[in-house]
């Protein structure tokens, strides 16, 4: 054991300052690295702040991460844009989420890309059918992940319940569903109120890692305190800032563009995000699979995948739904095919993360003095409940077009279904990670696509 990660002492040295540019590096750093979805980044970032470089303390770390995960929205990106901004003010949260997002962004443009212009090349075909069953075994994990913990009694199983038949056999709209769950919740909460109490799922441990910068006795910074005058200001900010894109996209394009409606399209999904970005998947695909018809099915799986293997936040994925959609659709014209769809990319990453922006600069000192408070946390438990039976919805539809690929009038493919529950296998029973799984089933699925041929 180091002496970061031993227990404090008397002779503990003391945490040193940060500087704003040498927490920008950490932040472009942490960009790159971030692979394994919210569980893995928030892994990461505890090591690299609570326990290397004592940033700040378990505790503190523990309490941020919970007001994020009562929010819409990618709560890892969320915590680091908190952290950022408990430590340099606004904008050390700013340059925080924004290289939490941006290397990512830049790397699904080019993968889109390739994707798009060279996805019928038989050993890009052959990759993505080896992927494409391993995503459904991770959805059916992530429901089983996000069910074991927010699943704690019969009320929220019912609420799970309700939610996939609503989603899965009446077809609902996933806000309606999300309404409807917060309405119970609100209900439940007051007439059981320790059926909706939140578990103590980020419960500190009474591990030390020493002194930390902000640590447990630190007081809240002046800037984190909650004043009237900034929240207004923040919140007329944000509002000018989504106001002026899409009022020019509107100007130029019409209401019924391609890039206006995407930019109103994923403003609504921002806000829907509860319970991470599985949760508002079948949301986007209801919308640009069903509505709008910018990709197909097979695209939105193929998308899902892409989002897995790079680092950032898995909704994410939503550039890679905003460049195929440009793209196909050829906004620009067919010369310009590459920026129609890295400028649809980029629009839709600024509307789906300015809420996540506004949510913690905005409401970090206002929802803090109310964390503990039933009346506000037992509609979220609710809506966590309900996102479980809506991830299960969305792996029976990944495994229906992955297993039945024309349908089921056609034929069943068992290639297809052996590595669906290999990844299953090695996900549940051998806890492999995410990229591990990815990768070895894209080998096969190449093997088996060339063999084929």
């Amino acid at each position: 054991m180091n002496e970061a990660q031993s227990p404090a002492g008397p002779d503990s040295p003391s945490a040193p300052s940060v500087s704003l540019l040498e927490a920008f590096w950490f932040w472009l750093k942490l960009g790159f690295i971030s692979f394994g979805g919210p569980a893995g980044q928030i892994s990461i970032m505890h090591q690299e702040l609570v326990e290397r470089r004592r940033w700040i303390s378990e505790k503190r770390f523990l309490h941020a991460l919970n007001y994020c995960m009562l929010l819409p929205g990618p709560e890892a990106q969320q915590l680091a844009t908190y952290i950022g901004w408990l430590m340099h003010r606004t904008w050390g949260g700013v340059i925080a989420g924004v290289l939490f997002v941006l290397p990512s962004l830049f790397i699904l443009i080019a993968l889109s890309w390739l994707y798009i212009a060279f996805g019928e090349v038989p050993v890009v075909a052959g990759l993505f059918y080896g992927i494409k069953p391993a995503v459904t075994a991770i959805v059916v994990q992530a429901a089983h992940r996000i069910g074991s913990r927010a699943l704690k009694n019969n009320w929220l199983w019912g609420i799970a319940a309700a939610a996939f038949v609503a989603i899965f056999a009446l077809n609902l709209p996933f806000p309606l569903i999300v309404l409807g769950a917060a309405m119970l919740g609100y209900v439940g909460g007051r007439l059981a109120p320790d059926k909706f109490s939140i578990g103590g799922g980020h419960a500190a441990t009474k591990q030390s890692y020493g002194p930390a910068l902000i640590d447990d006795d630190t007081p809240t910074p002046e800037h984190a305190r909650f004043r009237w005058p900034r929240l207004v200001l923040l919140l007329v900010t944000g509002a000018v800032l989504w106001a002026l894109p899409m009022g020019l996209l509107w100007l130029l394009f019409g209401w019924e563009g391609t890039f206006t409606q995407m930019g109103w399209f994923f403003t609504k999904a921002a806000l829907l995000t509860f319970g991470g970005a599985y949760a508002v998947l079948p949301y986007v695909y209801q919308g640009a699979v069903g509505h709008y018809g910018w990709l197909t099915p097979t695209q939105m799986i193929d998308g899902l995948a892409l989002g897995e293997t790079t680092p950032g936040p898995l909704i994410m994925v939503v550039a890679f739904v905003g460049f195929v959609g440009a793209y196909v659709q050829q906004v620009f014209g067919p010369e310009q095919l590459f920026l129609a769809g890295a400028l649809a990319a980029s629009l839709v990453t600024w509307f789906t993360f300015l809420p996540s922006f506004l949510f913690i600069l905005a409401g970090g000192p206002l929802v803090e003095s109310t964390h503990n408070e039933l009346r506000f946390t037992a509609p979220l438990t609710a809506i966590t409940a309900a996102v479980v039976g809506v991830i299960l919805n969305l792996a029976l539809f990944f495994g229906y077009h992955v297993l039945w690929p024309q349908g089921f009038s056609g034929h069943f493919d068992w290639p297809s279904a052996l590595i669906a529950l290999a990844a299953a296998v090695a996900l549940f029973r051998f806890k492999r990670s995410v990229i591990q799984v990815l990768l070895a089933c894209a080998l096969v699925g190449l093997g088996v696509h060339l063999l084929s041929q």
